[in-house]
């Protein structure tokens, strides 16, 4: 699958902005502020008797104090909600990880709770300015039925109220935090490395003659690659590319980031490279922070920040590394199944033209036992988390083609366990499970 430069991260950014899914509803109900009261006056004297019972009855005097109220209230009531989603992610980035914001501002419930309650109060005070009281000018006019929108708005922003307390009593917890960053990672894996996908083979080599390299021209991190684009500026410039920089890597203007070729056995003038160049740049996405669209290793990251933090002096805080670590594990064993690793692109005449690297198992199996054996061996518990993790990966490799990759960190828990401050008792006992760990490998599970 080719990722798009445009519309998939597009739409992520909107995401996880706050302000797109209030500002459409606050213009929405200023509409139907407008639109209810003209009803209103044009339905005043034709509603049956059953209808206009269920009605606001009572003066303009009267709907001007309820509208009045209305929106007072409703100004209160969003304030509180947005001091306490600021909280919120005040204490999501001090005490788990700060690339745990994206999770908490792209949550649909917040949005759409904000939108509520914005949207209840642009109605009532554009339909507070429809209300007439009976003059020697004119007569008076109360919009009933917009008024009565604007109670059961209120009415369920009350309730929507009782509902989003809870939301976020519930979206605080730690627990929560890690299954959302959990379901992100299996959602970029789905989309990455899809479970049918066989890529054709791609070999990253640098040995190949007559490679120019192509500099970057913006910085940031790389969020996608638009593979029919980097398709379309080879074919054009007749070139093979290999793309080195992976979604997630950070770019720097004027570094190199993919190499090129000529496909023709001509040397690439300074023209084809130009235009390769800017064809290329045109088929990235760049953004200032990492997003888990396409980045296939930032959910894992996201879970070793969280696994990291809780170990920390200040925090000490093993039972959520535990947690974290049994999230990783999982993630690790469905990338196992996946073929992971730099995909080839071809253009229309099946001919080699894009080569966008991605990272393989082993390299996101390094990842995390680089971060977790600095952090996580010298306590017993999350020490005995790894290797078990290590176990559960050997069990899901088999004795297929990553089964060297597990071997070889399990061996590395080895030496970090001797190596650790922990009791004689302590390392006998996880030796011992590293054993177990690599015989998974041939298909023994022995009880625990």
């Amino acid at each position: 699958m080719s990722p798009p430069t445009g519309g998939g991260n597009l739409r992520e950014s909107l995401r996880t902005q706050l302000w797109p899914v209030p500002l459409v509803a606050t213009l929405g109900a200023m509409i139907l502020g407008q639109l209810v009261p003209y009803v209103d006056r044009q339905l005043e004297d034709h509603l049956p008797a059953v209808v206009a019972g269920f009605l606001f009855g009572g003066g303009p005097t009267a709907a001007q104090a309820v509208m009045q109220t209305i929106a007072g209230s409703l100004v209160t009531v969003t304030s509180l909600t947005f001091s306490l989603t600021v909280v919120t992610l005040q204490l999501a980035s001090s005490q788990f990880s700060p690339r745990l914001l994206r999770t908490f501002s792209r949550d649909a419930f917040v949005h759409n709770t904000l939108a509520l309650f914005l949207a209840t109060f642009v109605f009532s005070l554009t339909v507070l300015r429809s209300i007439r009281a009976e003059t020697s000018e004119g007569d008076g006019f109360v919009p009933r039925i917009a008024i009565t929108v604007g109670f059961g708005l209120t009415l369920a922003s009350v309730i929507v109220l009782v509902f989003f307390l809870d939301h976020l009593a519930t979206q605080i917890r730690v627990e929560t935090m890690m299954r959302d960053v959990h379901d992100e990672a299996d959602q970029a894996i789905e989309r990455i490395f899809p479970r049918d996908e066989n890529p054709r083979p791609a070999e990253l080599s640098g040995s190949r003659p007559g490679a120019v390299l192509i500099n970057s021209a913006v910085s940031g991190f790389l969020l996608g690659i638009d593979a029919k684009a980097a398709c379309a500026a080879a074919v054009e410039t007749d070139t093979l590319v290999v793309i080195d920089a992976m979604p997630g890597d950070s770019l720097i203007s004027g570094v190199p980031f993919a190499r090129a070729w000529p496909a023709d056995g001509h040397a690439l003038d300074g023209q084809r490279v130009t235009d390769l160049s800017g064809g290329l740049t045109d088929s990235l996405a760049k953004g200032f922070e990492r997003t888990s669209t396409w980045d296939a290793g930032f959910g894992l990251q996201q879970l070793l920040d969280v696994a990291s933090r809780a170990l920390s002096p200040g925090i000490n805080d093993p039972t959520t590394a535990v947690h974290a670590l049994g999230h990783i594990s999982a993630v690790l064993c469905t990338l196992a199944a996946r073929h992971t690793g730099p995909k080839l692109y071809v253009d229309e005449q099946d001919r080699p033209r894009v080569i966008l690297n991605y990272p393989t198992f082993e390299n996101l199996l390094d990842q995390v036992m680089r971060q977790v054996i600095r952090y996580a061996m010298d306590d017993p518990r999350t020490a005995e988390r790894v290797v078990r993790m290590l176990r559960e990966l050997s069990w899901v490799v088999g004795p297929g083609p990553h089964s060297s990759a597990v071997k070889t960190k399990v061996a590395a828990a080895r030496i970090a366990i001797a190596a650790a401050d922990l009791s004689d008792d302590e390392k006998r006992r996880l030796q011992s499970e590293c054993e177990a760990a690599a015989a998974a490998g041939s298909g023994s599970w022995p009880a625990r």
